[in-house]
């Protein structure tokens, strides 16, 4: 562990922490998340931008059969939760599948783990101040604010709630998936209301006739439903936040399980069941990308102050995903920074024992963003959602490799499996990686962002990775010598 490490971590406040971890990079946080801060923090994993915002395009490019690609997504974003909530109970770790990735694949595979998802979320959380912004431009007061401007502003409100304590980001979470669950039941008895009684939305009567008088299931054919499945996973980017929060948690065998084993309806009850309901109240063609579709809805039946409020949730939902992004990049690069592969300040804590070096390099990448909405206002949603995904799927097969390799060595002797455990292994994570690797592929197929994406910033994320490792390995070298592997025995 580097010396600015143990200083940090030394130097904080005697509140109640864990005994020395396995993982050297999990030293000197606080245990204050309590079991219905992670559970709603799962909640809110399941429930972001990706679903608020991102739902209206795809609804209009893929129409009614979106709600089969978040089915299957959905199934697949669980195989990947349940493999990581098995290793957090095999071994509690705020650096989670960093650290796992350490353990099984070695450093190589943490440093690629663990940048990689700083990509991840760095540019989620351009999408989410692009989002807030796109949202607060829905009143006519702040239209005449450039959209960066607005963006500039979001960042800087989560920045400032984010570095006071996990307890707080905890508790703003809970109380923020609480208002995003609600309103998602509040709206869809509206929308079963509106069903039952028929009554006129946007011109039409909703029901069965929004789709067979529209074009159907799959009104624009199969491949438009196939290209959205990479922006679908976007929208569970955050369900892996779980195996984070589980390392500031006191009682993660208890808490895990049941926040995992609860997703599988979420996604069906929320995701599935929403856009179902969309569909059915308003032809695909009608929403639109730069508005949420639930608010199209709302102020399509006659009631101007319900599209108000619906905006003022979706803020909400956006407001709740970057603050995610920041605190989860924290605990990661903090991880990796004690074991010698990020910039030694992340590794640094303040008196709440707050990583805010981790939180504060990833601001610094948002507020690149910031100039992307100067730039290119139209397009900075989708350019940061092809970026951002190229992040997420490549953790979650690393997530499902680290399970595999564990598997093995637990059926070799070597390591004991916890009760709660990923069905079906090893053909459960092989399946799920080769969707992953599939999804991957049909970035391909648009031509417009998606096909530039592969072919620009591929070969670049490549080379950077592979040029910052031989910046980093002697570090990595020296710190290994000094605390094998990173963990301790």
């Amino acid at each position: 562990m580097s010396k600015d490490a143990v200083t940090t971590a030394t130097a904080a406040p005697p509140t109640t922490t864990a005994p020395t971890p396995a993982d050297a990079g999990d030293a000197g946080y606080s245990k204050d998340l309590k079991a219905r801060h992670v559970n709603m923090i799962a909640i809110g994993g399941a429930i972001g931008t990706g679903l608020f915002l991102g739902a209206g395009g795809r609804l209009h490019d893929a129409g009614p059969a979106l709600a089969l690609a978040y089915l299957v997504c959905g199934v697949f974003a669980f195989f990947v939760v349940r493999a990581l909530g098995e290793l957090v109970l095999y071994r509690p770790s705020s650096g989670s599948f960093v650290s796992y990735a350490r353990e099984f694949l070695g450093e190589k595979g943490a440093y690629v783990a663990g940048w990689m998802y700083f990509l991840n979320w760095s540019t989620t959380g351009i999408a989410d101040i692009t989002a807030i912004a796109l949202y607060t431009h829905y009143w006519s007061a702040f239209t005449d604010i450039p959209q960066w401007v607005l963006a500039l502003a979001a960042l800087a409100v989560v920045l400032a709630v984010n570095l006071i304590s996990v307890k707080v980001f905890g508790e703003l979470e809970f109380w923020f998936a609480i208002v995003k669950v609600a309103t998602l039941v509040a709206f869809m008895l509206v929308g079963v209301l509106l069903l039952a009684t028929q009554h006129e939305v946007g011109g039409g009567t909703p029901g069965l006739s929004m789709i067979t008088d529209n074009g159907g299931f799959l009104p624009h054919g199969v491949l438009p439903v196939v290209i959205v499945m990479q922006g679908v996973i976007f929208a569970y980017a955050a369900l892996e936040l779980v195996g984070v929060a589980a390392g500031e948690t006191a009682e993660p065998e208890k808490v895990v399980p049941r926040a995992v084993n609860s997703i599988m309806w979420r996604v069906g009850l929320f995701y599935v069941g929403s856009v179902v309901l969309l569909a059915l109240l308003l032809p695909g063609s009608m929403y639109s990308a730069d508005e949420s579709p639930f608010v199209t809805v709302l102020s399509r039946i006659g009631v101007p102050a319900a599209g108000d409020v619906m905006n003022l949730v979706v803020l909400t939902a956006a407001m709740s995903s970057l603050n995610s992004g920041l605190y989860s990049t924290g605990r990661i690069l903090r991880s990796m920074a004690v074991a010698g592969s990020a910039p030694k300040f992340t590794a640094r804590m303040n008196r709440s024992q707050v990583p805010y070096g981790g939180i504060l390099l990833t601001c610094g990448v948002c507020v690149l963003g910031v100039g992307l909405n100067f730039l290119m206002p139209a397009q900075a949603f989708e350019i940061v959602l092809n970026v951002a995904s190229l992040g997420i799927i490549s953790t979650w097969v690393i997530i499902m490799i680290c399970h595999l390799v564990f598997v093995r060595r637990a059926r070799a002797g070597l390591a004991a499996r916890p009760s709660f455990r990923l069905p079906g292994s090893p053909v459960t994570e092989i399946a799920t990686i080769a969707f992953l690797v599939a999804v991957l592929g049909l970035m391909w197929n648009d031509p417009e962002i998606g096909r530039k994406t592969l072919l620009l910033l591929v070969p670049v994320i490549a080379v950077m990775l592979v040029a910052g490792w031989y910046g980093v390995r002697r570090r990595v070298g020296r710190t290994a010598e000094r605390e094998p592997g990173g963990l301790t025995e």
